[in-house]
């Protein structure tokens, strides 16, 4: 089911990969894509559904207004809203699994630390795959990239995981596995090195994982590989519900 739309916004959307086989309840895993906020689509975003759906998984591409289109904020409100109409239009999800990567594991950890009392539901937010993320934004504040997104310093700052680790309530039972891929550059290493100590240092259940002989891009696109390792510890996550 493609373009299914979650709100009134054009990029408001979803692109909805389900199992040839109908199951009565099923895990969705919602998959944030990246591009420095500003490029790609949910339109590209369908290649880990085949592992997934062979195993059961429904996988939902999310789109969202990217820059210069899409303020930041708005980008992290759309996602968050996203994830509610997901749980309130499919009644048979049996956990929730955020999968972002780039900006979209942004974006995926700002998922986290949503008051979900503003949206009139609480998704069951089983685990979160955060691959070759970035968590503070400050930093992108003095690059190019900020050429286009135009974020102030304190837009950066109320928008950065890493400074709004979220209270555990509700939450005790989400696996948050935080991905890093070799050949990313050190900005990527040590910002997914910080974000992982400050979700333990706050009682998540956290794990880092190096995956060898991968760079920032095919550390994602290999998931459309079910023997890929990556795709192998999500379908292990997932499995233990």
């Amino acid at each position: 089911m493609l373009n299914v739309p979650y709100g009134l916004g054009e990029g408001e959307k979803l692109d909805v990969y389900l199992p040839k086989e109908h199951t009565e309840t099923f895990p969705l895993v919602l998959y944030i894509h990246g591009g420095y906020w500003q490029f790609l689509s949910k339109d590209a975003s369908g290649f880990a559904a085949g592992p997934l759906a062979t195993h059961g998984v429904v996988l939902a591409a999310v789109g969202y207004d990217v820059a210069p289109k899409g303020q930041l904020e708005v980008m992290v409100r759309q996602v968050r809203r996203s994830v509610a109409f997901a749980v309130q239009q499919y009644t048979g999800i049996s956990g929730v699994y955020l999968l972002g990567h780039s900006a979209g594991a942004h974006l995926a950890a700002m998922v986290l630390s949503t008051d979900w009392a503003e949206f009139g539901v609480v998704p069951n937010i089983k685990g979160a795959f955060l691959v070759s993320g970035l968590y503070d934004l400050e930093p992108i504040t003095h690059t190019y990239v900020n050429d286009v997104l135009h974020m102030s310093r304190e837009v950066a700052l109320q928008n950065s995981p890493l400074r709004c680790v979220p209270k555990l309530e509700g939450r005790r039972n989400c696996q948050v596995l935080i991905t890093v891929a070799q050949h990313d550059s050190p900005e990527f290493h040590r910002q997914s090195q910080e974000y992982f100590e400050a979700l333990r240092a706050a009682g998540w259940s956290a794990s880092l994982l190096d995956i060898g002989d991968t760079d920032h891009f095919d550390v994602i696109e290999k998931l459309s590989q079910e023997d890929y390792f990556l795709t192998q510890v999500i379908l292990k996550m997932i499995s233990r519900g």
